[in-house]
């Protein structure tokens, strides 16, 4: 079914709309093709009602079915409509787990039973035993888990990643049927050379794809950021997994082997880098969101209450790094990790916007956002507003680490190193308002508790110098 209550409960990307009805109406296609019977609701057809109760209770009524089954559903909201619908028609219904994780919905919350905290870092082993992935026995293949330390490198200046791998499909027809159907959409599109994979031969050349080219050096680059570059050495992945097109054991399967194959040309820190996304915090943020919702969804550790700047919809703001991020974002519906955690996500966390707000435009913006995966990343991970349930401190910077991962900063209208002033970077001054504002409830906290030792050791006339700053710029956030 396409539905205007998938379509509309988040202001969507156009390109995230007509990649998912593209995929489901080529699946249909195909289950037709094997002699399936397949009864599709199109977002234009007249006896669409428009939502998944409406029309399966519609169906019930005018045929002679005597049972309704389904998959549970990703997410919670759709989960609750499925359940009510099941209690409410006359006739049996059941609901089967899905088989697209490696995990069940409970599982994390059995594997941290009695335990105060969710360390990601405990489960990702748990399944990489579990699941016989890069082991050798009950030990991690070279004797380490775990190598982010050796993936956080910047690009090489003059460095040109490898063209990432797009596709072509035209989708015109189906663009102007979303357009007629009133659906209100961000973002930009080429409905005649659409550049996501829509169907599952295209997304297993996408894997392909990222195994051969971009694997030797995904890791090592995965948290770069460079101006006009969009893809990088990313698997771009996501979408296709989020949708079901692949599954994660065989995205794994396939790059581990690519590994194997070639060991010398890959290094080890490359492919556990990959794994540890998919296997480790994929499953993890869904596993937090099944044991925390619905309540999560409400959670403001800050209480912060402020609205989202209005260039986060348009990208016209004079700050290098977020103008190339959510420029990108809307042409493309994609930004990896490191843009979203450090670049936007930082910046919102830092202007005191109200969690609900950064959630709407995460969960709208990006073709791979499903709130199952997106809440626990950005209400937990990038926005703290979980008080520490997903990570173990704010993901907060100043235009150091921007400076340190990025090639924005040398360009920019305002200067990196200055903190205050006409063309004071805002992230700098910020950054400290934000700890200053939150120190009662960060203070005690040992992974940031340096910051506050310098914090204190600074004049007083510096501290109000960064202070008055922050306000300034928080007073006329619209204009930076």
């Amino acid at each position: 079914m396409e539905i205007q209550s998938e379509t509309d409960y988040a202001l969507h990307h156009i390109q995230k709309v007509v990649g998912i009805f593209a995929a489901m109406r080529d699946f249909a296609a195909d289950l037709k093709k094997m002699n399936h019977q397949v009864i599709y609701f199109k977002i234009n057809d007249d006896n669409n009602l428009q939502t998944f109760d409406k029309n399966i209770k519609k169906l019930i009524s005018e045929n002679s079915f005597t049972r309704f089954e389904y998959q549970w559903p990703d997410e919670y909201r759709v989960d609750m409509v499925l359940k009510k619908l099941s209690a409410s028609i006359a006739i049996e219904s059941e609901a089967v787990d899905t088989e697209h994780f490696f995990t069940t919905r409970n599982e994390l919350r059995e594997f941290f039973l009695g335990k105060k905290t969710y360390l990601m870092e405990n489960f990702y082993r748990a399944l990489r035993k579990k699941h016989h992935v890069l082991m050798e026995g009950d030990q991690p293949m070279t004797g380490q888990w775990n190598y982010d330390s050796e993936n956080r490198k910047k690009l090489p200046k003059g460095h040109k990643p490898t063209p990432p791998f797009l596709f072509n499909n035209e989708l015109t027809s189906l663009y102007d049927e979303i357009v007629l159907s009133n659906c209100k959409t961000i973002g930009n599109i080429d409905a005649s050379q659409f550049l996501w994979p829509i169907n599952r031969k295209q997304s297993l050349d996408l894997l392909d794809f990222f195994a051969i080219e971009c694997l030797p050096l995904f890791g090592t680059y995965q948290d770069a950021m460079i101006p006009n570059e969009w893809s990088l050495y990313h698997s771009r992945l996501s979408f296709s997994l989020n949708i079901k097109l692949l599954s994660p054991l065989e995205v794994i399967t396939r790059v581990v082997t690519e590994w194997k194959n070639r060991p010398t040309e890959i290094e080890f820190n490359q492919v556990e880098g990959f794994v540890r996304q998919v296997i480790g915090w994929r499953e993890y943020m869904r596993g937090i969101y099944w044991n925390k919702m619905p309540n999560y969804a409400t959670l403001n550790y800050f209480n912060n209450q402020g609205s989202l700047p209005t260039w986060f919809w348009t990208g016209k703001t004079k700050m290098n790094c977020l103008k190339d991020a959510i420029n990108q974002s809307l042409q493309y519906a994609y930004a990896h990790h490191i843009q979203r955690l450090m670049l936007t996500g930082n910046f919102a966390l830092l202007a005191e916007v109200h969690p609900d707000k950064i959630d709407e435009w995460y969960l709208g913006i990006y073709i791979d956002a499903f709130e199952w995966v997106e809440i626990t990343n950005t209400r937990g991970m990038s926005q703290f507003a979980d008080g520490g349930i997903v990570g173990t401190k704010p993901y907060v910077s100043s235009a150091a680490y921007i400076d340190k991962m990025s090639h924005y900063c040398g360009s920019c209208y305002y200067k990196k190193n200055i903190k205050v002033g006409d063309k004071a970077c805002p992230f700098n001054s910020l950054y400290w308002n934000f700890y200053a504002r939150n120190e009662s409830k960060l203070a005690s906290n040992p992974r940031i508790g340096m910051m506050y030792n310098v914090w204190k050791k600074m004049k007083a006339e510096d501290k109000t110098a960064l202070l008055e700053q922050a306000k300034y710029y928080l007073n006329n956030i619209n204009d930076l």
